[in-house]
């Protein structure tokens, strides 16, 4: 009795063994627990506690495996956001903005908001008013290696008038001003120089009046001026105002829409 409980147990560990090693090596190969289960059960070599230690390590190595898969997407996601770069603009009523930035290669985010006035958290209201100093604009994150700050300038000053001091259209008021509010150093250098280029191009009649900022505090603006275009292009105002802008857009700059 005492022999064969000794050759049980011999057999059910190297069992076991063998099954961690299979756990290990190709564990892929099960494509559920239940499939384990059964490998486990039709096991007549395995004792009870055996089992169980199996089961635990099986528990121990999907956990591990499930943890490193979510540190590993992590670390991906952050490092394609350490890519990213951030671009402001203000070109008159963020609809119109947001509608055409969306649409360009390498922007992957938009938010339409308000920055550069004296009052926080302002409401659309408020900046209607004009009394709180802040303008319409649109935050945009993009991928330099699709699209650089320099294209954005081009496609920013080209689908708004810049000579029209705070007025786009039938859209008056400061909050509506032309304004490039820059996120670093370079990026102003970058803005400087295009308008200084396009004043001397003479392709506008009257000077350039945008105004070029440092960013300040952006508070984005209510959920309901989000994808304002997309949710409502059958609206007046999109329309007879943005639906021509959008397309002569698409037109001037086909090689720079998102396929």
């Amino acid at each position: 009795m005492l022999i064969s409980r000794l050759i049980h147990a011999y057999l059910a560990f190297f069992a076991a063994i063998d099954l961690f090693k299979l756990l290990l090596s190709e564990r892929h190969l099960f494509r559920s627990n239940r499939t384990i289960l059964l490998v486990i059960s039709f096991n007549k070599h395995m004792s009870m506690q055996i089992k169980i230690y199996v089961l635990a390590a099986l528990f121990f190595i999907s956990a591990s495996s499930k943890a490193q898969n979510k540190l590993s997407e992590k670390s991906s996601m952050d490092k394609t956001s350490t890519n990213l770069e951030t671009a402001t603009f203000g070109s008159g009523c963020f609809w119109c903005t947001e509608a055409i930035f969306l649409n360009v290669d390498g922007v992957t985010k938009v938010q339409s908001g308000y920055t550069g006035g004296k009052v926080k958290n302002p409401t659309y209201k408020e900046v209607c008013s004009g009394l709180t100093g802040h303008a319409e604009v649109i935050q945009l994150q993009f991928d330099p290696k699709k699209v650089s700050y320099d294209e954005l300038l081009e496609i920013f000053w080209q689908t708004h008038d810049p000579t029209t001091l705070n007025k786009q259209g039938a859209d008056e008021g400061t909050q509506y001003r032309s304004v490039v509010y820059y996120h670093n150093d370079t990026q102003k250098k970058q803005a400087e120089f295009y308008k200084k280029k396009l004043d001397n191009s003479d392709i506008f009649s009257n000077p350039i009046v945008t105004e070029i900022s440092p960013i300040g505090v952006f508070y984005k603006a209510e959920d309901y001026h989000q994808n304002y275009y997309a949710l409502n292009a059958t609206a007046p105002y999109c329309s007879y105002v943005i639906t021509p802008k959008l397309e002569k857009f698409k037109k001037v700059f086909k090689e720079k829409l998102k396929h």
